[in-house]
């Protein structure tokens, strides 16, 4: 059955958790930019324009990158509460709530 291997979303959560809890930290807008060209690397790709807006629009905001596992990014700013994932080569996308809320959690605690 394709759902033998199956894991429960308390046990992810918890394993990205700690992951986050290890590498989160601060980055800065130039850095963001950066990442950003390698994460837009065509002009037309979707979630571009959105985010070098939302650079442009909080100048004074605090950025945070994390790396969850298996690839994956975070980055997060409590300022609008946005966020966005990334696996490079792979895929983008916003950040869910339950991502968002992990940030939320270890930007409290000062991990």
């Amino acid at each position: 059955m394709p759902f033998e291997k199956f894991e429960d979303a308390e046990a992810i959560d918890n394993e990205r958790r700690k992951a986050i809890a290890k590498s989160i930290r601060i980055i800065s807008v130039e850095e963001l930019k950066k990442l950003g060209e390698e994460m837009f690397d065509e002009p037309d790709r979707p979630w571009r324009q959105t985010f070098l807006q939302f650079i442009a629009e909080h100048p004074g905001a605090i950025f945070h990158h994390a790396s969850v596992g298996d690839g994956v990014v975070f980055l997060y700013s409590r300022d609008g509460d946005k966020g966005l994932w990334y696996l490079r080569g792979s895929g983008i996308g916003p950040l869910s709530e339950g991502g968002r809320q992990l940030m939320r959690e270890a930007i409290a605690t000062g991990h």
